[in-house]
């Protein structure tokens, strides 16, 4: 079983700050870090490091006259300009990322030898890049999709890539078939369109014509695809990995990363609003956080699976499109992450990041899942193409803090000054270094597992990956009724924008039919549609019948509301001593008060002093918030009455369901709004009103208000 965890959060070492391997992790980074530049005070110089005189005008023979070729700082200047931009990534390509550590709960020695999980005090450094799917760099956060989640761990024994996503399998089986995928899901070739989402024709008829994609279609239609924060996403590794340990004993092992913030989403209006509103939101989220130090913080988990077990489930481990019911296989908690750094320079770290699947260190090790076999050759690829050649590895971001010495020579962007004339191994005129490692030795090389394989070389899909419906039918029924509307309405708007009826109806008849025929039904009737009766293949039930794992209503989190960010209304006349009470109540839980006014003046409050304000109501509109608190004061009230913006601010808050407290002074405006108390919607001054609105912040959303809350106008 793991160690006790540890329970006070530990700053990263890249930070600076003491932690309990301070002195050895910060000289392992020494080199990293070395690449940092701090221009503070220093002059201003060219590439080939020239002070520079004038950087305001260009070379030129008399002031009016013809520039000159010879002006080298110029030319200089302008070439690297015009050649700022690379390739963005293909898929993934709207991304941020930030600076954290990692810390094993204990010695997992009997699991795997990686040494990174070998001792609780060691802390390990980590870059996390969140990402989109389908958009480009330019696309809004908050539109449905799958979201990236990538880590490097900057281990002793070299780089570790856990390169995976918000969601636990994938739309395909074989890595052969993601170019068709992409091509699918991209804006269609014609005209472009649309950014940044699946709602069009050649992305339903790929997955209409494919169900092996039911099961992540059925994701991807839910909840998961519009988080309320990258902070309160889970990640998953979606393949099948293996752990090896000290004496070759492999088991295979699914990667999950559970956020201590909880599993939360927008509501489908809120992530259109917020599309227009902040296309940066879940970026700025993060910064944010991070900033005001309410560090992200995951738990690493592996579900484990003895290879004498590897075929006792009625679905194949090593097919992507299937995940492993956490009732079967527990998750076991392996260590924490935490996040506690932003980028210095966007660019040269969150874009020039290079993530690969095949980035591992000796105790982990590959299972034979053919889109992760892929991958492993995609990622690495597509790195030469976008970085600019094979030494994509020496860009700072992307070093290990391990030594890294090898025979290789030469190529694009090549930063390291070899010594020796020996670019090749064996040798005897550089003494034979570099050398190999054996596996045996106490810092052993990697060895790669002895898997043994007899086979014909054959292009054949297993049999074992042919139940497309199942898992998909097990993810609908274990949804909340909630949850499940969510589905419904989010297949009707996807098929609504299809303009060719046979993809809508090959997609409820062929695909919905076979995993639910109450959702078949449901969509069909909402995209005018006869309700199919049966469905076109015969589904084997799956067990469990239900995963309680799979609802987010089951992940509330575990630190309250710290992070949480509300809203409080304010004008002229407010109660300072009201505005004082509810910022210390929600400090105090370690949530994030904004006050907000008509503009960003002052509010005078009823005993005249000024009161200070972060925002304007119209600049950070309620969609940025996670609830709102409107505190006492008559004058104030009366005047949040009368203003359209703060009506349409509280209407907007109620109709997407989250919790607002009111004054008790505040039931005229509730009155003149047509609102009425529920589990969410509190008035009063006092402590039961503060501990009510922050156990509704505690469980996200007022559920039981959303039927009432639709006949509010969007």
């Amino acid at each position: 079983m793991p160690s006790k965890k540890p329970q006070a959060p530990q700053p990263s070492p890249v930070a600076g700050t003491d932690t309990p391997d301070k002195a050895n992790t910060n000289a392992k980074l020494q080199s990293l870090e070395a690449f940092r530049s701090d221009a503070s005070g220093q002059a201003l110089r060219t590439n080939q490091g020239v002070r520079i005189a004038d950087n305001q005008n260009s070379l030129k023979a008399g002031a009016r006259g013809p520039s000159l070729l010879e002006d080298f700082i110029m030319r200089e200047k302008i070439t690297h300009f015009d050649h700022e931009r690379i390739p963005e990534r293909i898929v993934h390509a709207r991304g941020c990322g930030a600076h954290g550590y990692f810390q094993s709960y204990g010695c997992h020695g009997e699991l795997t030898k990686a040494g990174f999980l070998q001792d609780p005090e060691k802390i390990t450094p980590v870059f996390v890049r969140f990402s989109t799917v389908q958009g480009p760099r330019g696309s809004g956060d908050t539109v449905r999709d799958v979201r990236g989640f990538a880590v490097k761990f900057y281990t002793d024994e070299g780089n570790f890539d856990l390169v995976g996503n918000n969601m636990p399998v994938f739309f395909i089986q074989d890595a052969i078939k993601f170019p068709d995928f992409v091509h699918a899901v991209k804006p269609e070739p014609h005209n472009e369109m649309p950014t940044g989402g699946s709602a069009h024709d050649t992305f339903w008829d790929f997955v209409s014509l494919v169900p092996e994609s039911a099961h992540m279609v059925m994701w991807a239609m839910s909840d998961r695809a519009i988080p309320r924060s990258l902070r309160m996403m889970e990640g998953f590794g979606v393949h099948t990995f293996r752990l090896v340990n000290a004496e070759g004993v492999g088991s295979f092992v699914k990667f999950h990363w559970k956020p201590r913030q909880g599993v939360h989403s927008v509501l489908w209006d809120e992530a259109q609003k917020l599309a227009g509103k902040d296309t940066d939101y879940h970026r700025r989220d993060l910064w944010e956080a991070i900033e005001t130090g309410h560090y992200p913080e995951w738990e690493l988990g592996v579900q484990i699976v003895p290879e004498a077990d590897e075929h006792k489930f009625d679905f194949d481990l090593l097919d992507p499109t299937k995940l492993i019911p956490e009732e079967l296989v527990p998750v076991t908690p392996l260590g924490r992450m935490v996040l506690d750094r932003n980028p210095d320079n966007f660019f040269a770290e969150v874009e020039q990041i290079a993530f690969c699947p095949g980035h591992i260190v000796p105790g982990i090790d590959f299972s034979n899942d053919p889109l992760l076999q892929g991958r492993l050759f995609s990622y690495t690829d597509t790195q030469i193409s976008r970085l600019g050649g094979p030494n994509f590895h020496e860009i700072p971001i992307n070093r290990p803090v391990a030594p890294n010495h090898s025979s290789q020579r030469d190529a694009m962007h090549r930063m390291t000054l070899d010594k020796g004339r020996a670019a090749y191994e064996p040798n005897s005129i550089d003494g034979g270094w570099p050398q190999e490692t054996p596996p045996a030795a106490r810092d052993g090389g990697f060895k790669s597992y002895g898997e043994r394989i007899d086979a014909h070389k054959i292009r054949q899909r297993s049999a074992s990956f042919g139940d497309h419906f199942s898992q998909a039918r097990l993810f609908f029924q274990s949804m909340s009724p909630t949850e499940q509307q969510h589905i419904i309405k989010a297949y009707s708007f996807e098929l609504g924008k299809v303009e060719r009826e046979a993809i809508r109806a090959r997609e409820v008849n062929e695909i919905l039919a076979n995993i639910d025929l109450k959702l078949a039904a449901a969509v069909a009737t909402n995209l005018g549609l006869p309700a199919p009766k049966a469905g076109t293949v015969k589904v084997k039930g799956s067990k469990p019948a239900q995963s309680k794992a799979l609802s987010q209503m089951n992940h509330p989190g575990a630190i309250g509301i710290s992070g949480r960010k509300v809203a409080i209304l304010v004008t002229d006349g407010v109660e300072a001593g009201s505005v004082d009470k509810v910022v210390k109540a929600l400090e105090a839980k370690r949530a994030h008060p904004v006050l907000l006014a008509p503009t960003l003046a002052p509010v005078k409050a009823a005993d005249g002093t000024p009161l200070p304000v972060d925002a304007s109501m119209e600049g950070m509109p309620s969609v940025m918030f996670d609830g709102v608190w409107v505190p006492a004061g008559k004058v104030s009230l009366e005047a949040l009455e009368k203003s359209g913006v703060a009506r349409h601010f509280l209407l907007e808050a109620y109709k997407h369901l989250k919790p607002i407290g009111v004054s008790s002074e505040g039931k005229l405006l509730l009155n003149k709004l047509g609102l009425k108390e529920d589990a969410g919607l509190l008035l009063g001054d006092g402590q039961k009103a503060f501990d009510g609105f922050f156990k509704a912040l505690e469980g996200h959303r007022v559920w039981a208000r959303e039927a009432v809350a639709e006949a509010i106008p969007a």
